[in-house]
């Protein structure tokens, strides 16, 4: 019988790093590509989305941020689209998981505060699970403290009642939490190699999201790392969710 894809909304104009956004999710999710229906949503309006026809959503990176001052009209539609679809699938506890931009987009839908009190630059960090990280099946088998990538302007300064924290991060304090059962997010990136990493930053060299002189640092040291438990996030999700 054939399983329902994931689907993975996107909003990175390059087609390069659009490719390499899919790429990153299905092999940490230990699918083939065919198994994610990825919408750039940037490109084109999301349309139609019948939560029947997946088994979950996913929700990536993005150059956008919900707390940018001055938006385009393609912004706005962006934000308007996913906005809506993030709040029925939260409204119905439907599988998503929200990745970096991600968490702005779910925490903007729940009534979390977002500020830029706790951006970080691009580059590795150790993350650390809290109790209910270590019990929540989404991050089963990944160990208290475990490395990932991080690379975000604006991050979610407090939640909601309601809403769980599950990681926590020595500069960032919220890295990943729950809603409801099924509503993940993280600020880090769960999808992300030092290969797809490199690939970002060269792409996004002029964009402020890292020092340029840095570069070689940031990418000495991501080589170096063993991002494994990082994946091992989407891999669980895939896991839990995949559906026929």
């Amino acid at each position: 019988m054939t399983q329902r894809p994931f689907l993975l909304l996107s909003t990175r104009p390059e087609d390069e790093t659009a490719a390499e956004e899919l790429n990153s999710f299905a092999t940490a999710m230990g699918l083939p590509a065919a198994a994610i229906e990825q919408r750039r949503v940037e490109a084109a309006p999301l349309g139609e989305v019948r939560f029947e026809d997946y088994s979950g959503i996913i929700l990536g990176g993005s150059p956008f941020n919900n707390t940018d001052l001055s938006k385009s009209q393609l912004q706005l539609r962006v934000e308007r689209e996913i906005g809506t679809l993030v709040a029925a699938a939260v409204a119905r506890d439907f599988p998503l998981m929200g990745a970096c931009y991600g968490i702005g987009a779910i925490g903007t839908a729940i009534g979390a505060r977002l500020g830029n009190r706790f951006a970080e630059d691009a580059g590795t960090v150790e993350l650390l699970l809290n109790e209910a990280g270590a019990i929540d099946p989404i991050l089963d088998g990944v160990p208290g403290t475990f490395t990932s990538i991080v690379g975000h302007k604006e991050a979610v300064e407090t939640l909601p009642e309601g809403a769980t924290v599950l990681v926590t991060g020595q500069h960032c304090p919220i890295q990943m939490f729950r809603v409801k059962s099924n509503i993940y997010a993280t600020q880090f990136h769960p999808e992300l190699t030092a290969e797809a990493l490199e690939l970002r930053l060269r792409v996004y060299a002029d964009r402020a999201y890292f020092d340029p002189t840095e570069l070689d640092s940031i990418l000495t040291t991501a080589y170096a790392a063993d991002f494994s438990s990082n994946n091992r996030v989407m891999e669980n999700f895939a896991r839990r969710y995949r559906r026929n």
